[in-house]
């Protein structure tokens, strides 16, 4: 099964999300958008995985969010990637920058390479993606929207929760399932 650890929002920021998509949206079709459903901090991508192995993960995911407290994920600030304009692939919404975030996000790399999981080798860049550009063309008025919301804020939570996610592809896009949850001490 393929699998993904995450924190998965709250109901009133994909709410602001959605509003934010709404606004991006100039009616291209050259845009796949996110769905409320998909919109989600993706900590570790694993891949596909055995049922075997999904316990083995939980154990992890068990010890490292025992050790860690709630702690708040501020939305803030627009851009996409690659940072050039020619050609942008995905448009996101920022984080706010914090410690206990990216330590969280590092512990998780060293403890689950024990189990096999290579480190991701790009610098973590906590973003939340909006949508995936297909055709690299006619973005002009997303990207002039998209740049006037650069240093918006979207809302806050405190993340109290990390959830571990199967994630099935499907014609119409990806389905989320919720393997387990684990609550933040």
């Amino acid at each position: 099964m393929r699998t993904f650890i995450a924190i998965d929002l709250d109901h009133e920021l994909k709410k602001n999300l959605s509003i934010l998509i709404n606004r991006l949206n100039k009616g291209s079709k050259d845009i796949k958008w996110v769905s409320e459903e998909g919109m989600h901090l993706t900590l570790k991508f694993l891949g596909e995985i055995s049922q075997e192995k999904v316990q083995d993960v939980e154990n992890i995911l068990k010890k490292i969010f025992s050790m860690h407290k709630p702690f708040p994920l501020k939305l803030k600030g627009t851009g996409f990637f690659p940072p050039e304009k020619k050609n942008p692939r995905v448009l996101w919404v920022g984080i706010e920058e914090e410690p206990n975030l990216r330590d969280l996000q590092d512990r998780l790399e060293g403890e689950l390479e024990k189990l096999g999981f290579p480190r991701e080798k790009r610098k973590f860049h906590p973003h939340l993606t909006l949508g995936r550009v297909k055709i690299p063309s006619k973005l002009e008025q997303t990207l002039l929207e998209l740049e006037k919301q650069r240093e918006s804020n979207f809302g806050e939570m405190t993340v109290k929760k990390m959830t571990f996610f199967q994630s099935t592809l499907e014609p119409s896009g990806a389905r989320y399932t919720v393997l387990s949850e684990f609550e933040l001490k």
